[in-house]
């Protein structure tokens, strides 16, 4: 015959719930022995029955050993979550702070940019307008030595290509004077027109 599964339910009559008990009792003893015994753990049990009989069992030698084992470890654990929550909550904290600084910032944003003015008193209108006057201020410097850095930077240029040109133009006069010769040797060959003649000279004729 199949027994049916048993309901996790308190069983109502008492004598069948001692039963139960005794059996369970010893089945859970048997298998925290074994447990201590197969896995090489360390392994303690205790079990009150319901008129307050005390049942344990205990791998070790004494069962205070275990319980102090457990009892450290348990105020281990606390600290750690305490010390978690603390952290958490303290990350939380820094969030919301990053949020607030966030949100004043994008006001202000808005308010240097005009766009949030509306609501803004006078004073607040004075010190926005100052607070735009120095950031003039501030852009004018800079692009002011921005351009000082370019005109400098331009003057190295130039100065760079008119050292090249001349140079440029010093080689180009030597190549011009080495390409002229001195003087035109004559040829063998060349015919030389002189003013020599042979005979009596010409006498000019004497008119009367």
């Amino acid at each position: 015959m199949v027994r049916g599964k048993t309901q996790m339910k308190r069983i109502e009559n008492a004598s069948s719930r001692q039963v139960t008990f005794s059996k369970r009792r010893s089945g859970l003893l048997k298998k925290a022995f074994e447990l201590s015994v197969l896995c090489d753990a360390e392994v303690a049990l205790i079990i009150f029955s319901p008129s307050g009989r005390l049942y344990e069992f205990s791998s070790s030698s004494q069962m205070s050993h275990t319980i102090e084992r457990y009892q450290k470890n348990a105020r281990t654990l606390a600290n750690l979550r305490i010390t978690e929550e603390v952290y958490t909550q303290k990350l939380k904290d820094e969030a919301a702070d990053s949020y607030k600084k966030l949100e004043l910032l994008e006001d202000a944003k808005r308010t240097l940019l005009g766009e949030n003015i509306d609501s803004c008193s006078i004073a607040e209108l004075v010190q926005v307008e100052e607070q735009l006057e120095k950031s003039l201020c501030k852009i004018r410097a800079r692009k002011h030595t921005l351009f000082q850095e370019q005109i400098h930077h331009l003057k190295e240029q130039e100065a760079k290509l008119m050292k090249v040109n001349t140079d440029l133009k010093e080689k180009c006069e030597m190549v011009a004077m080495s390409s002229i010769p001195l003087s035109q040797p004559l040829s063998p060959d060349m015919e030389v027109e002189t003013g020599l003649f042979i005979g009596p000279p010409k006498t000019k004729a004497n008119h009367v």
